[in-house]
């Protein structure tokens, strides 16, 4: 099993260029099903998300290249409504596959996803918004059966702003008949990223970014040339292993407005950030103060993605602090691993405390999902000692190069 080692205790210094957002270029890979044509899409990070995903298009027919991190895909030869179940159950956001290939097909059957195990994640929402479009479901053995003779657009509210179901709306809803309106919507950058693309295409979408998303349906998208965000969730990993070495990094290729509650947690940690629009420049203190209170919420709150990283930084802080986690609810599993690093942290039900202590020592832990194994790789940076992190397989869905990147900036970390 691949595992990373790290040396903990090295300054990081240097400068680095932020990657693709995952959590936009799987709904617009998605996407690129529904447009009968080409799309060739820039800015791709290759991370074993964006690989799965690769392998579920090209297994119902699309036909793909690859140069860097350009991708063009050709999916007008497209030939079959099964999603093969071992890739999606390997893979959460494989879901929003249901929206587009309706879009495209009709119909589709897909099992229950799979991916991290954060707590539930039930598709209620989607298969709910999906009905009030037109579509028939039936549920089976583990699979799910969607059928439309047409998609209609409809009035949608959803019970939580969900961005899978957000997203999985638009999907069907861009070519579906008349409007489709989406009233509490999720409001992440990741969202208008998949706005901008479907409109790119021919789409027209609107209200991206704000709780009401408009979508008037059209009959059909064009090939299309899309260059992806970069990854907020990324940048503020970088900025939070600056932060635990007390360290000085400059982040290019960042989006400043999409990371904005993730600054203002950093500065009340004690670090000074520098920003223009698409560029930051971040130094980590000489002690990190503790923080009063984080509570994880839909953007633009805190995001749950980033609460284990902070989580880690605090382990080392100067006093007690506090992190709600209202998003997921089993979203702690870094916990027992940090606390064998010597970090003092008590949970209640989704409320965590943390004891700043004097310093972490290198332990053998272990990733249990995609964030909190980047918790651990922050936790063995400033570690006194060797750190060894197995199932890297989680943090390697979300993060591309992240051993060579670290390296880049003077860290000592391996990967066997």
């Amino acid at each position: 099993m691949t595992r990373y080692i790290v040396e903990g205790g090295r300054r990081l210094v240097g400068e680095i260029s932020i990657s693709g957002a995952k959590n936009s270029v799987l709904p617009i890979l998605a996407a690129t099903i529904i447009n009968n044509g080409f799309s060739t899409i820039m800015n791709v990070p290759f991370i074993n998300d964006f690989k799965i995903m690769m392998k579920i298009l090209t297994m119902i027919g699309c036909k793909i290249s690859r140069v860097g991190d350009i991708v063009t895909i050709n999916s007008k030869t497209v030939d079959t409504i099964n999603i093969p179940e071992d890739l999606v159950r390997e893979m959460r956001s494989s879901i929003i596959l249901m929206g587009a290939m309706l879009s495209r097909c009709g119909q589709v059957k897909i099992s229950y996803p799979g991916g991290c195990e954060i707590g539930p994640r039930p598709i209620d929402l989607h298969l709910k918004a999906l009905k009030q479009l037109g579509v028939e479901i039936k549920e089976s053995y583990g699979f799910i059966e969607c059928k439309a003779s047409k998609l209609k657009g409809n009035d949608i509210l959803l019970d939580y702003p969900s961005v899978g179901a957000t997203e999985n709306i638009m999907l069907a809803g861009v070519k579906a008949e008349g409007i489709t309106v989406i009233r509490n919507a999720a409001k992440e950058p990741e969202i208008v990223d998949l706005q901008n693309y479907l409109n790119k295409a021919g789409g027209k979408i609107y209200g991206a970014g704000t709780s009401v998303i408009k979508i008037e349906g059209v009959n059909e998208l064009k090939s299309v040339e899309y260059t992806i965000i970069p990854d907020r969730i990324v940048a503020g990993t970088y900025m939070t292993a600056a932060a635990i070495t007390n360290g000085e990094i400059v982040l290019k290729n960042i989006e400043t407005e999409h990371i904005q509650s993730i600054i203002s947690k950093l500065r009340e940690a004690g670090c000074k950030i520098y920003s223009n629009c698409t560029a930051l420049k971040i130094v980590g203190p000489k002690e990190i103060q503790a923080i009063e209170s984080i509570k994880t919420s839909p953007y633009p709150g805190y995001p749950t993605d980033m609460q284990a990283q902070m989580m880690a930084l605090l382990t080392i802080s100067n006093g007690t602090s506090l992190i709600s986690e209202t998003v997921f609810e089993n979203r702690f599993k870094h916990v027992p691993e940090l606390t064998r690093m010597g970090a003092n942290i008590t949970t209640i039900d989704r409320v965590a405390v943390i004891k700043g202590v004097k310093k972490l020592t290198g332990a053998k832990v272990t990733a249990k999902d995609l964030r909190g194994g980047a918790s651990l790789v922050l936790a063995g940076l400033a570690a006194e000692g060797t750190t060894e992190i197995d199932n890297i397989f989680h943090t390697e869905r979300g993060y591309e190069k992240l051993d060579e990147n670290l390296r880049n900036l003077g860290a000592i970390i391996k990967k066997v």
